[in-house]
């Protein structure tokens, strides 16, 4: 990847050796409060995850029904994608370290995005599952067995895998002219692209058909399937039965929003809000999408989930008793 442009000059990279990350532009008297809030926000989301799995692994009445499954890998892919971006992001705002080198910035964009690919296709996954709860449920058991579960959570990684990899490819034949600052607080594929001094129009059209193609289609998929839920919930002969049906779907509909809401607003104002809207707005809403879904979502499920609720109480009274 290296060209020389005359005998006598020196060696020089298509590619800078590293970037500086500015963290967010215009806002640089209130990153150590900016800092202290994500922070929190994903000291919540590791210890919100990492309990849910912890619940998950050690009950077997939870680690055998689908649902609770579906938990787990969603708190895995909620641990991976705030874990990409905040540690650095965390760093590059206390100015602690703003530098990363180009290969790591690669790897953090790679591993967001996979993460935010496969905590999509694990959404549409428990749609599915909650499609089959309700209008087959004499099937659920058969349908749903652990070995499936296990499967779609293969694929959503293997999904998010091979729809990032060509990224890489993409952002390493760019070249750079050694720019080397870049006004964000985190890599991602377009932030990347963007500090380069060639024609970016394949990166561009690759990231908004990917985005298409992968939480584009998954919502679509996944508006379809509670349509079909309400079809078969308003048959249901009694009041009472048609509103612990829909209460069963009430903390994945929570979920979603939380993920795609923050997330499409962010997609569609970095493409088309260039100029209206402020820089420092979209960055931290980039950010906020990153920590936002994982802090709340293990809370979604404990609050409004009656079996993660008597068990989060009977660990809390476990862990009293102990410290009494």
């Amino acid at each position: 990847m290296l060209w020389v442009s005359e005998p006598s000059t020196n060696q020089t990279s298509l590619y800078p050796a590293s970037f500086i990350l500015v963290g967010i532009p215009g806002l640089a008297e209130y990153h150590c409060w900016i800092a202290a809030v994500f922070g929190l926000m994903y000291l919540v989301a590791l210890l919100g995850n990492f309990f849910l799995l912890f619940l998950v692994v050690t009950e077997r009445g939870l680690r055998r029904q689908p649902m609770f499954l579906f938990l787990a890998l969603l708190a895995m892919a909620d641990l991976l994608l705030s874990s990409s971006t905040a540690p650095k992001t965390l760093a590059v705002l206390w100015s602690a370290s703003q530098e990363i080198s180009f290969e790591g910035c690669l790897a953090q964009m790679f591993f967001t995005h996979v993460s935010f690919i496969a905590e999509s296709t694990i959404l549409l996954a428990m749609a599915f599952d909650r499609y089959v709860a309700i209008c087959h449920p004499l099937h659920y058991v058969a349908i749903l067995t652990p070995s499936a579960v296990a499967k779609m959570g293969m694929v959503a990684l293997a999904r998010g895998i091979c729809v990032m990899l060509p990224t890489i490819f993409l952002l390493r034949r760019l070249t750079y002219c050694g720019r080397r600052v870049m006004p964000h607080s985190y890599c991602e594929h377009m932030g990347i692209a963007r500090m380069a001094c060639v024609d970016i129009a394949l990166n561009i059209w690759y990231g908004f058909t990917t985005t298409l193609l992968c939480p584009g289609v998954d919502s679509l998929l996944i508006f379809f399937s509670y349509l079909l839920i309400l079809r078969s919930v308003f048959r249901l002969p009694s009041g009472e039965a048609r509103l612990k049906a829909l209460g069963t779907c009430g903390s994945h509909l929570c979920v979603i929003l939380l993920f795609y809401t923050p997330a499409f607003f962010s997609f569609f104002a970095h493409r088309f809000g260039n100029g209206l809207i402020p820089q420092h707005l979209l960055i931290l809403l980039a950010n906020l999408y990153q920590l936002l879904p994982p802090m709340l979502n293990p809370i979604v499920y404990a609050v409004r989930t009656k079996a993660l609720r008597q068990r989060v109480a009977r660990t809390w009274a476990q862990v009293g008793k102990l410290c009494c």
